[in-house]
């Protein structure tokens, strides 16, 4: 992983577009089945809206049904982290990229093997790299 990388908000919005901004800045979500990716198939790397950190590779990416781009692991398990999150009257296990704080979704221990673990991720949050050919 690369050096942290540290913006102002101004910086950010001037970025990111409004829902890039509000998603990956704010925590916030997308509705399910609306994002880019969600029932994307193309072979490469999905790296971070905010910093280009890879984090997901095509090929861990599988079908959940919950409308989000999911995947059962990232490249690098140092490119993500994990915080508690406690809104919505619910715990669940917030991911952010490790290199800028980037919100990115949820993981949860329902997914396929070998990790067991479906990381439930925001498009908006994600910018694709389609593998050269």
């Amino acid at each position: 992983m690369a050096d942290k990388v540290r913006k102002n908000e101004g910086e950010w919005r001037a970025q990111l577009s409004p829902d890039e901004y509000r998603i990956a800045r704010q925590k916030g979500t997308e509705r399910a089945f609306t994002g880019k990716y969600h029932d994307h198939h193309d072979d490469g790397v999905y790296r971070c809206v905010c910093c280009d950190e890879p984090l997901f590779g095509s090929d861990t990416k599988f079908e959940s049904g919950s409308g989000w781009p999911s995947f059962f692991q990232p490249i690098d398990a140092a490119s993500v982290a994990t915080e508690t999150d406690t809104t919505h009257g619910m715990r669940r296990v917030e991911v952010v990229c490790s290199r800028c704080d980037a919100h990115l979704g949820h993981v949860f221990e329902d997914g396929p093997r070998p990790s067991g673990l479906r990381y439930c991720i925001n498009s908006a949050s994600l910018h694709f790299e389609k593998k050269a050919k």
